[in-house]
């Protein structure tokens, strides 16, 4: 329960502080419970989806899905990717990109990044049918969150304790975490997905395995504005996919 207390606190911004009290030593763990924030966060988005689109045009709705999953977790990730697009796009060495990431100021890589990414992220929903964008966003939510919680496998934290902007050091993901993990990331694509899509996972994959290589190559690791880029840009992987599947009239 401290765990999943944990990830709740850290990755949302609603008062669960306010009902456990949990020691700090749980938050090393939150990464490893990441999918299973995504049964919250997707759930908001897609219903706000579906019902603000019963009343309103669903240009509107598509804002206001996204808007209501960046007030529940306060723009964590989008944060970490705009620090990402600024580090990547402006660093050349390993010490230069950490710098840049870890600099609260945003920069034009981040301001251009996050544009693009929004634009893209309204337009790959836009080109669904409602039903089609509801039930991708609940699939593609916690299962690219459990993806992206895979990195603690593949890198080491590029940073330590001290320096890092949560001051908090997230340990390697074990096999029960893992297990865990695993269900609450991937069941709601079996529960939601027709089995002649379930390829759709293999593009946020590549998109994990291209980003971590990316990673390890230029800052030896990972961060937690590289856990919060790598989720989002997965996430986008995965609507293309749908957009692919609708369109070719798979489904």
């Amino acid at each position: 329960m401290n765990n999943l207390a944990a990830a709740l606190i850290f990755f949302t911004r609603l008062p669960f502080w306010r009902i456990f009290s949990v020691p700090n030593e749980y938050f090393k763990q939150v990464i490893n419970y990441w999918a299973v924030v995504g049964w919250l966060t997707a759930p908001v988005m897609a219903g706000t989806l579906w019902l603000t689109a019963q009343i309103l045009p669903v240009q509107v709705a598509i804002v206001l899905a996204i808007l209501s999953r960046l007030l529940i977790t306060g723009a964590l990730h989008e944060d970490g990717l705009a620090d990402f697009f600024d580090g990547f796009g402006g660093g050349t060495i390993k010490e230069r990109i950490l710098a840049i990431m870890k600099d609260s100021h945003i920069g034009t890589y981040g301001v251009v990044g996050l544009i693009f990414y929004f634009l893209l992220m309204f337009m790959l929903l836009y080109s669904m049918p409602l039903y089609w964008a509801c039930i991708t966003i609940l699939a593609a939510d916690p299962c690219c969150k459990f993806i992206g919680s895979l990195i603690t496998l593949r890198l080491t934290y590029a940073r330590n304790e001290d320096t890092s902007k949560a001051k908090v050091v997230y340990n390697k993901m074990s096999l029960f975490p893992l297990i865990i993990s695993a269900v609450f990331g991937l069941l709601p694509i079996l529960f939601f997905i027709p089995s002649i899509a379930w390829w759709i996972v293999v593009l946020p994959l590549a998109v994990f395995f291209g980003l971590t290589w990316l990673m390890g190559k230029k800052i030896q690791g990972y961060t937690g504005d590289c856990c919060g880029a790598l989720f989002l840009l997965c996430e986008l992987a995965f609507y293309i996919g749908s957009v692919i599947v609708i369109d070719n009239g798979w489904v």
